[in-house]
C-alpha cells in the first residue's frame, strides 16, 4: 500500500513538472498569480547555474578532482582505465565561460520564442508557464554540449559579449533599484496618511540619511585608498564627476515642479541611485590593471604594500570572491528575484522593462482552489499578459553574461588563452554604464516636464 502511494506522488509531481505553472503551487505556498510562479522558476534556473558556476571556480577544486582515480587528464590513474577528462576545462574561468554561455543560450532561444505573446490563449504561453522538466532537460543538454566547445577564439569572443551583455544589464540593475525605491517610498507615504505619520516620516528620513551616508564615506575612502597624488588621474575624474553627477539628480528629485508632476518622486530614490552609482565606481576602479591605483583590500587591511600583479592564472585560481564580487552577487540576487515578483504602477519604469501595471503578489483565497480542494495559481493573463516574456527572458540572458564577467571579475583571457589579466576597457564599460543609468534616472524625472503634451499618470 505504501509503495503504491509513493508512486501516485511521484506521477502527481510528474504531471506537475510537465504541466504548468498553476500545479507548482503547493498547500504551504501562499495564493499568487501564474506569471508570478514562471518568473520564479525561470529565475531559480538561473541562480541554480550561477550555484554551479561558483561551486566550478571555488580554488582548489581542480586539485579536488584529480585525486579521483581514471578521471582527469594528468591525475590519478588507475590500470587498464585512461584519464580523458580535461579539468582546466570543467573547472576555473573556462567552466563559467562555458555554463553561462549555455544559460545565455537557453535564455535567448526563449526570448525569440516568446516574441509579441499577448496572453495566455498563445499556444507558446503554454510553453512559457509549463513544461518544466522538459525545459530543464533542454538546459541541461545545452550546458552539457558547452563543454565540449574547444579552447581557443572561444574565449575571447565570448569576453566581448560579456562585456556588452553586462554593460547592459548593469543598466538594468539600475532602473529596478529605481522601481524598488519607488514602490518603497510610495508604500510608506500611504502608510504615514492612515495614521502614525511622525514614524512613517522618521523611518523614510532615515533610510535616506544612511543611504546618503554610505555614499560620501565611499567617496572619501575611494579618495584615500584609490587614488593618488601624481597618478590615477582616471579615478579622480569618476570620482568626482560622479559625486557632482549624484548631487545634480537628487537637487532635480525635489524641484518643486518635479514634486508637483510625480508627487512620490523623493530624496529616498535619489540616495539609493547615489549609492549604487558609487558601487559602480568602485568595481570600476578594481578592474584598473595600475596597482597603484587598484590596491589589494588585503593590503587596504594589513596597511602594506600592494604586490606587482601578475596575470590571473586559470584552473580555480581567479579570484571572484573579493569584496566588490561579492557585493555585485548579492545586488544581482536582489534585483533577479525582485524582477520576479515586482508589482509596481511606476509607469515609466513600466514602459522601460515592459511590464504592466502590478496586481499585487498575492490572489484570492477562492480564487486559487479547485473543486478538489487542491490550490493551484491563477491565470491572471487570459486578457493579456502582465510582463513582456521575450524582454523578461532577454533580461535573464544579460543576468548569464553578467553573471560570467562578475565571478571572473572582469578579466580578460591573454592571446594564447593560459592566463587572465584586468584591462581597462571594462573600467570604462562600467563607468559608462553607471552614467548612463543616471541619465535614465534623470529623464524619468524631467520627463514629464519636457513632454508635456503626453500622459505619464
Amino acid at each position: 500500500m505504501g509503495a503504491c502511494m509513493a508512486l501516485c506522488s511521484l506521477a502527481s509531481c510528474a504531471s506537475c513538472l510537465c504541466g504548468s505553472a498553476p500545479c507548482l503551487l503547493s498547500k504551504c505556498c501562499p495564493s499568487t498569480y501564474n506569471s508570478t510562479v514562471s518568473r520564479l522558476v525561470f529565475s531559480f534556473y538561473l541562480l541554480l547555474g550561477t550555484l554551479v558556476s561558483v561551486i566550478m571556480i571555488l580554488p582548489g577544486m581542480e586539485t579536488h578532482l584529480k585525486k579521483i582515480p581514471g578521471f582527469c587528464v594528468g591525475g590519478s590513474s588507475i590500470p587498464g582505465i585512461e584519464n580523458k577528462v580535461n579539468c582546466d576545462v570543467i573547472v576555473g574561468y573556462k567552466s563559467v565561460y562555458r555554463m553561462c554561455f549555455a544559460m545565455a543560450c537557453f535564455f535567448f532561444l526563449f526570448s525569440i520564442i516568446m516574441i509579441r505573446v499577448r496572453s495566455s490563449k498563445d499556444p507558446r504561453a503554454a510553453i512559457q508557464n509549463g513544461f518544466w522538466f522538459f525545459k530543464f532537460l533542454v538546459l541541461v543538454g545545452i550546458t552539457v554540449g558547452a563543454f565540449f566547445i574547444p579552447d581557443g577564439t572561444f574565449n575571447t569572443v565570448w569576453y566581448y559579449f560579456g562585456v556588452v551583455g553586462s554593460f547592459a544589464f548593469i543598466i538594468i540593475q539600475l532602473i529596478l533599484l529605481v522601481d524598488f525605491a519607488h514602490s518603497w517610498n510610495q508604500s510608506w507615504l500611504e502608510r504615514a496618511e492612515e495614521g502614525n505619520s511622525k514614524c512613517w516620516y522618521a523611518a523614510l528620513l532615515s533610510f535616506t540619511l544612511i543611504f546618503y551616508s554610505l555614499a560620501f564615506a565611499a567617496v572619501v575612502l575611494f579618495y584615500v585608498f584609490y587614488t593618488q597624488t601624481d597618478d590615477c588621474t582616471e579615478h579622480k575624474v569618476f570620482i568626482s564627476l560622479n559625486l557632482i553627477f549624484c548631487i545634480i539628480v537628487s537637487n532635480v528629485a525635489i524641484l518643486p515642479k518635479v514634486q508637483e508632476s510625480q508627487p512620490s518622486s523623493g530624496l529616498l530614490q535619489a540616495s539609493l541611485i547615489s549609492l549604487y552609482t558609487m558601487y559602480v565606481t568602485w568595481s570600476a576602479m578594481t578592474n584598473n590593471p595600475n596597482r597603484r591605483c587598484n590596491p589589494s583590500l588585503l593590503s587596504l587591511v594589513s596597511n602594506g604594500p600592494s604586490p606587482t600583479p601578475a596575470p590571473i592564472q586559470p584552473g580555480g585560481q581567479v579570484q571572484w570572491w573579493d569584496a566588490q564580487g561579492i557585493v555585485g552577487l548579492v545586488i544581482f540576487f536582489f534585483c533577479t528575484l525582485y524582477a520576479s515578483i515586482r508589482s509596481s504602477n511606476n509607469t515609466q519604469v513600466n514602459k522601460l522593462m515592459q511590464t504592466e501595471e502590478g496586481q499585487g503578489l498575492t490572489a484570492d483565497y477562492e480564487a486559487t482552489t479547485g473543486e478538489d480542494g487542491v490550490r493551484r495559481a491563477v491565470d491572471n493573463e487570459e486578457e493579456g499578459v502582465t510582463y513582456s516574456y521575450s524582454f523578461f527572458h532577454f533580461s535573464l540572458f544579460l543576468a548569464s553574461l553578467y553573471i560570467m564577467m562578475t565571478l571572473t571579475n572582469w578579466y580578460q583571457p591573454d592571446s594564447d588563452y593560459q592566463a587572465m589579466q584586468s584591462t581597462m576597457p571594462a573600467v570604462w564599460v562600467k563607468i559608462s554604464s553607471g552614467w548612463l543609468g543616471l541619465a535614465l534616472y534623470l529623464w524619468t524625472l524631467v520627463a514629464p516636464l519636457v513632454l508635456s503634451d503626453r500622459d505619464f499618470s
